[in-house]
């Protein structure tokens, strides 16, 4: 983390949170989605217009994060995340997301917990933070939500902030799990739905607590699959997939190494 320098400035402008960065980027990608994405959003009433706030969603493709940006800056919240530290070393690309108010996360080594120590500062100065909490796309083969890992919780808990979940369909359609092929014609419908906040209170000042963050972490991902469940017509398998348990590789292109 000491070579990237994170900003704590508290948010501020319309929608709330936004910079320089953020309104670039937004006059030349959301023209394009308008163009190119069916619109099926519902549930934006519940977001709060401001103060801290986690929003939690499920993770399918590459597009995610771009998809649920647009989505909350329409509604007046200019989003901030925790992002894998590669791309942020990428030349311009990690610079724009810098100046976006973007954090970098160290994925699986000790210095993650210091993108965590960024995030309660961020939540405390008032920001929305956008929160995948799988980590990674699903390797689930249906693209159902997986067994989450704890940092979202524990990070709500430390900070006694509100989770809301929003749930995500779509966007693998236009650009599939791992590849570079995107599928922009015949228009795809992005369908978004936000849920009301979840019911964190039984385990309220547990966050050191192990086994309170893992069923923390069940109620955050149960919220998000009820709505997924719902926008696409089924039912989840009874076995939800455990990525800790399975033999595919924790984080990076799962299908890329299997073939290596």
């Amino acid at each position: 983390m000491a070579e990237f320098k994170v900003s704590y400035d508290p948010p501020k402008g319309r929608p709330l949170g936004t910079n320089t960065a953020f309104k670039i980027g937004s006059s030349i990608l959301i023209p394009i989605f308008r163009l190119t994405m069916k619109r099926d959003w519902r549930g934006a009433e519940k977001l709060p217009k401001s103060g801290r706030v986690i929003v939690a969603s499920n993770h399918l493709s590459y597009l995610d994060v771009l998809v649920l940006s647009d989505f909350l800056f329409t509604n007046g919240r200019a989003p901030r995340y925790l992002g894998k530290s590669g791309v942020f070393r990428v030349p311009i690309i990690g610079k724009i997301l810098l100046a976006a108010g973007q954090i970098p996360v160290e994925r699986e080594t000790d210095d993650a917990k210091k993108a965590v120590d960024h995030a309660k500062i961020l939540l405390e100065m008032g920001h929305l933070l956008g929160v995948y909490p799988e980590g990674t796309l699903t390797r689930d083969e249906n693209l159902w939500p997986m067994i989450a890992k704890t940092g979202c919780a524990r990070l709500a808990l430390a900070t006694d902030t509100q989770v809301i979940p929003i749930a995500q369909w779509g966007s693998q359609k236009i650009l599939p799990r791992y590849t570079n092929r995107i599928h922009l014609f015949p228009r795809k419908t992005i369908e978004i739905r936000v849920g009301d906040p979840v019911d964190l209170s039984p385990w309220k000042g547990k966050h050191e607590d192990s086994q309170a963050l893992i069923e923390a972490t069940a109620a955050i991902m149960q919220a998000l699959t009820v709505m997924l469940e719902d926008m696409r017509g089924e039912k989840r398998p009874e076995v939800i997939f455990d990525p800790h348990s399975s033999t595919l590789p924790r984080t990076g292109n799962f299908k890329k190494k299997a073939r290596s």
